[in-house]
């Protein structure tokens, strides 16, 4: 038997997700194309595609083509079909169509049109006609013609498939029950659930995304409680094999309550939670899904208590802002989220639908993964988070300041420690033309943060707070760090805008280098006779390493006439010093993409471009193993990390364990009076000084370590390495 083409429409953002979905219902032929996914098969499977989609708005079965460039063509075009094989006279009928780009303009009448035909057929043939009926009828049309271009379809589904039949008749949820479904996809939630995880909606409203989840953890076919379909008064319809599919879902679902997830939907408006205890229950999910009252504001969760102890995946559809009005009072409750997810949810996995991505900044967690969905015509944004606080530095929103009046003791005494230096650091940095510097770093153990100013076309804070040790109180934490942000703005009479507060961890490998964020809000900053680009929000640090500005501008004294090699350049801002200081060429290396990138902006910046300034992007330890460059430079400087196990490069690096390898190679790349420069940030780093002996070391650590970074000792070590003569 000739297989049957089908066609499966979905929302604008779920056409990958439904041909995915297709494939593993075990339907063949799935293509992709725009507003849906074509599929090929039997009428079974076009039923298991009704019954089992999560994610499919309706499934179209196309019963002819046409040309129709008029009314008239498309009216007999329409008639000419034997609808007898379709339909009775005695049956309902309804009309639903859809034009674009064609002589025929307007909808309504091209199905008004297909309705005549249809009626007109069976009045010529059997004397009598069907009548329309747009709620459920037996037979649904959908006719859609594009370029004039006509295809007439039997709707098998008859409604939106998105209508489960557990939702109470009237009532109208922020989300269609196949949005939710295609967000639970892109969460993650059957890979999750399947590993035993929880799910948390704990602003579910009517309780749509907690009984999607139920159902998709469970494996519940999402139309085992519809009553309707389309295909139930087509005459072609297999009763039998409907029942048969009916049953095998059933089965399904006894098996699959068997092992329920725990699924929890928390919501602070009472009513809302009333619709939701009533579609959880017509869903047949009441032992399964828990519906209980939680305030955002005042959330408090016992986790033993609700069987919570457990991470999991919490999905979110906060209030837009067209739903809830005053954008400040928006902008509060996505910093409420933020703090519920940062403070209960640790080590959980969190997707939140929104409808501009900026939301993301107030939450004040930095999204891993964005997907584009559509509610309705509304672009929006699922944003993906992982709650983890370990090796990862943060931008996060800035907490609530603090009055004078609340500010303890210890407080006070911050305040004066923090003016004394301001007004120390400004005396030597007006005097050595210094404009980004750092002004305190942890001198008082109570307040273990390192505090950065940047001055450009603004000043700029950027502060970052050290991981407290274990034995702190968290409280106590967030008091001190609320404490530090309220002075530093009242001492210095900044816009909240204006100051960056950041958490800093112990790093592994390059994560100091990995994006946080996606703002690109850069701003411009001066050093010696160079200017740089600078990122406060999006990188772990801004782009610009403080601690080797004398180095930078020992570099640029060297360079005039000079050439240089600028290894794991980072930003490239050695480059530029050398390239201002007058270095008749230069290469700068590094691996990342955004690196170089922002090194060539920096360049770009400071007028130093052309084809004596060059950029390559590769993997620094491979290249020096075998390097594409003949030339030899006059100076090297060579900073890599403490250690990497990045995918991207093909080794692991430990700096303490391969720095004599590492410096051999790039030696191979110097001239015979060259000077390479190594650097290494690595606590307790001890350089191999045996294993160099062909070489003259010189260690000029204490020249190279700065005036504001003198209270931490060994910010880096730094050597000048030569040739023996």
């Amino acid at each position: 038997m000739q297989p049957l083409t089908f066609f499966a429409t979905a929302a604008k953002g779920i056409e990958t997700l439904l041909a995915e979905e297709l494939k593993q219902l075990g339907l063949s032929q799935v293509k992709e194309t725009r507003a849906g996914v074509y599929f090929e098969g039997t009428l079974v499977n076009a039923y298991r595609a009704c019954l089992w989609s999560r994610v499919a708005n309706r499934v179209l079965l196309p019963i002819a083509k046409f040309r129709a460039i008029s009314d008239d063509e498309l009216y007999s075009s329409v008639k000419k079909i034997d609808w007898s094989r379709h339909m009775l006279a005695s049956q309902k009928l309804a009309v639903d169509a859809s034009v674009s780009n064609s002589n025929i303009r307007h909808s309504q009448y091209a199905a008004l049109k297909t309705k005549d035909a249809i009626a007109d057929f069976f009045r010529e043939t059997t004397g009598e006609r069907p009548s329309v009926q747009t709620d459920k009828p037996d037979l649904q049309i959908n006719l859609y013609i594009n370029n004039d271009e006509a295809q007439l379809s039997i709707d098998l589904s008859g409604e939106s498939l998105h209508q489960r039949g557990y939702r109470t008749r009237g009532s109208v949820a922020p989300l269609k029950e196949n949005l939710a479904a295609a967000i639970l996809y892109r969460a993650k939630w059957p890979e999750i659930a399947k590993q035993g995880g929880a799910f948390v909606d704990f602003m579910c409203g009517s309780g749509t995304l907690p009984v999607e989840a139920a159902m998709m953890a469970c494996d519940i076919a999402p139309g085992i409680e519809r009553e309707y379909f389309g295909f139930r008064g087509w005459r072609q319809h297999d009763e039998k094999d409907w029942i048969s599919l009916l049953e095998e879902a059933r089965a399904r679902r006894v098996e699959g309550l068997k092992q329920p997830p725990k699924v929890f939907g928390f919501d602070h408006h009472r009513p809302s939670l009333e619709r939701a205890e009533q579609h959880v229950s017509q869903a047949g999910l009441g032992d399964v899904v828990k519906i209980d009252y939680q305030d955002v504001f005042g959330f408090q969760l016992d986790k033993t208590q609700t069987g919570l102890a457990m991470t999991g995946l919490v999905v979110l559809n906060p209030p837009y802002g067209k739903r809830l009005g005053d954008e400040n009072e928006l902008s509060a409750l996505y910093g409420e989220i933020g703090k519920v997810l940062m403070n209960h949810f640790h080590g959980w996995k969190v997707a939140v639908f929104v409808d501009d991505q900026a939301k993301g900044k107030d939450l004040g967690i930095r999204a891993n993964r964005i997907h584009a969905l559509y509610n309705g015509a509304l672009a929006c944004k699922l944003l993906h988070f992982d709650i983890e606080e370990t090796n990862i530095l943060r931008q996060y929103r800035l907490p609530r300041l603090l009055s004078d009046e609340e500010l303890s003791e210890q407080a006070r005494g911050f305040s004066n420690r923090l003016k004394k230096n301001l007004k120390k650091f400004k005396r030597w940095s007006d005097q050595e033309n210094i404009s980004c510097y750092r002004v305190y770093d942890a001198d008082l153990p109570d307040y273990a943060v390192a505090i950065d100013l940047y001055q450009g076309e603004k000043l700029w804070v950027n502060i970052q707070e050290y991981e407290a040790p274990k034995s702190i109180d968290p409280d106590k934490a967030k008091v001190r760090i609320r404490e530090v942000v309220s002075i530093i703005k009242e001492t210095l009479g900044l816009d909240e805008s204006e100051i960056f507060l950041k958490r800093r961890s112990r790093q592994r490998g390059s994560s100091q280098y990995e994006k946080l964020a996606a703002e690109n809000n850069f701003k411009v900053v001066p050093e010696g006779n160079c200017q740089f680009w600078v990122n406060f929000e999006d990188y772990l640090d801004t782009g610009l390493f403080l601690d080797h500005r004398p180095l930078r501008l020992r570099i640029a004294t060297l360079s005039e006439g000079k050439s240089l090699l600028n290894l794991f350049a980072y930003t490239g801002s050695m480059t530029v010093h050398a390239a201002r200081g007058g270095a008749r060429r230069t290469l700068t290396v590094d691996m990342s993409r955004t690196y170089i990138d922002w090194s060539k902006r920096n360049m770009q910046l400071n007028d130093q471009t052309g084809e004596n300034h060059r950029f390559l992007r590769t993997d620094c330890l491979s290249w020096l193993a075998k390097p594409t460059e003949k030339k030899k430079y006059d100076l090297i400087f060579l900073d890599p990390p403490s250690f990497s196990n990045s995918k991207r490069m093909k080794q692991v690096f430990d700096v303490q364990k391969d720095h004599v390898r590492l410096i051999e190679q790039a030696m191979s790349l110097l001239e015979k009076d060259g000077i390479l420069f190594f650097s290494s940030n690595l606590r307790g780093f001890k350089l191999d000084g045996s294993g160099l002996s062909d070489y003259l070391v010189n260690e000029i650590t204490a020249q190279t370590n700065p005036f504001d970074f003198k209270q931490r000792k060994h910010v880096h070590r730094c050597w000048e390495i030569h040739y023996l003569t």
